[in-house]
């Protein structure tokens, strides 16, 4: 089955959604998925869910692996009593704070080293199609779902949608930047960076006086036009947009579910961000810091951010905000990733400290996670620290003054004067 995601009011057409047995006799300790969709965003900007057959799932794990578990955690989040006052508050119409309720959800336990493992391979997976040999294999209790975004045509937003045999949870994997200097390319490496450019840079990517920017918003010296920026990032055509899309019509999918969200580097920044907009668990992997776009987004902040959850180590310099300056290895490859301060918690791996790296950007890919960092006890890895057998680092809260340190060289005009505020093209930047 092919499903085509429509904005709300056009979902009549959709099939009948899929529903959960009552959640009072769920037991909550541990929890088994599957893939069950992929998802993509197709030329016309309309997000795509396509169904897995059963007996791929099946062949995804010949060897008839052992069963494959993730730790829950019960927490509170907050979130808008109102996604139409939510949205109205975004576009500054009317009151600019909104009430917040709070909600008891399951939520994956982020203390376990072996949850953050099999959430980083639902990331790793969220690159790849089902059949590709190099996907990782979940074990049995998880269904294989929807793919998004994997059709020939589709450029644009792409991932996976996990869900527990039950349907009582469902986990949207969003893919993150392929390029060329990352491991790869293909069809969406334009978009990504297109949304790379724009989310992390501070004004349109522009670097230095030989760089063409990727939006209009520039003005001068170090002067950037705020308001034509955070107009800028409210466009249809952004990643961002469409996953809020994709998002109300996964909770019309399975109504009463509860749904996680997880990614890496870029598709970490967008899980953080949508996390942050729905009240969602959220484990994000080497995600660059995506606090200031939240901010140029005009996200209202809940009470807690505290159900958002970034995982990265300390040798990548896209997670640690160093990848700057026009000799960096992220700028000679024509992305501007100039910020570092992250929504919600942070849980930081010393894999420099620890384990003797040195800051690279080939440390970043969700691979080196995997198989360097989370594949076995933190001393079996290397590591000085003695964090037990399924334990990691503290999760802490970012740094009170972070977003101060964030591109302090710019001054920012309160105004926008600028009428065309049209994003470019990937190939702008370098």
């Amino acid at each position: 089955m092919l499903l085509q995601l429509q904005p709300a009011y056009e979902r009549a057409s959709l099939s009948p959604p899929f529903s959960p047995p009552n959640p009072s006799c769920i037991i909550w300790d541990v929890l088994t998925f599957t893939l069950r969709h992929e998802h993509a965003q197709g030329p016309d900007g309309r997000v795509v869910f396509a169904d897995v057959p059963a007996h791929r799932a099946t062949e995804l794990s010949p060897g008839g692996e052992s069963t494959y578990t993730v730790k829950t955690r019960g927490i509170s989040v907050q979130r808008p009593r109102s996604l139409e006052l939510f949205h109205r508050a975004r576009r500054r119409l009317g009151a600019w704070t909104i009430p917040w309720d709070p909600v008891e959800v399951i939520a994956p336990d982020v203390s376990s080293r072996q949850t953050l493992s099999l959430l980083s391979k639902m990331t790793f997976n969220a690159y790849l199609d089902p059949e590709d040999k190099t996907w990782y294999d979940l074990g049995s209790n998880w269904t294989v779902g929807y793919p998004f975004g994997w059709e020939p045509d589709q450029d644009g937003f792409r991932g996976h949608v996990f869900a527990t045999p039950d349907n009582s949870t469902v986990v949207l994997s969003i893919k993150g930047t392929t390029a060329g200097w990352l491991g790869g390319g293909g069809p969406t490496a334009k978009k990504d960076k297109l949304n790379d450019n724009l989310l992390f840079s501070c004004c349109c990517a522009r670097v230095d006086w030989t760089w063409s920017t990727v939006c209009n918003c520039y003005g001068g010296g170090w002067k950037c036009d705020r308001a034509c920026l955070e107009t800028a990032l409210t466009e249809d055509s952004l990643f961002y947009t469409v996953g809020t899309n994709l998002y109300s019509n996964l909770t019309y999918m399975y109504p009463k579910s509860t749904i996680w969200l997880t990614g890496h580097s870029l598709g970490g920044a967008l899980a953080s961000l949508l996390g942050a907009t729905f009240g969602m668990p959220t484990v994000a992997f080497e995600s660059p810091g995506e606090a200031l776009a939240a901010s140029r987004l005009h996200l209202p902040t809940p009470y807690s951010l505290s159900h958002v959850t970034h995982v990265f180590h300390t040798a990548d310099p896209i997670a640690m905000g160093t990848c700057t300056g026009v000799l960096s290895s992220c700028a000679i490859a024509g992305y501007a990733m100039e910020t570092n301060c992250h929504l919600g918690s942070k849980i930081v791996y010393d894999t420099v400290g620890e384990l003797g790296w040195a800051a690279d950007i080939r440390t970043h890919p969700i691979a080196q996670v995997i198989d360097k960092v989370l594949a076995g006890p933190w001393k079996d890895m290397g590591g000085k620290t003695d964090l037990g057998e399924d334990g990691v680092p503290p999760a802490v809260p970012e740094d009170e003054d972070c977003s101060s340190t964030e591109c302090y060289s710019w001054e920012f005009s309160a105004s926008s004067e600028h009428t065309n505020f049209t994003t470019g093209t990937a190939g702008c930047g370098r």
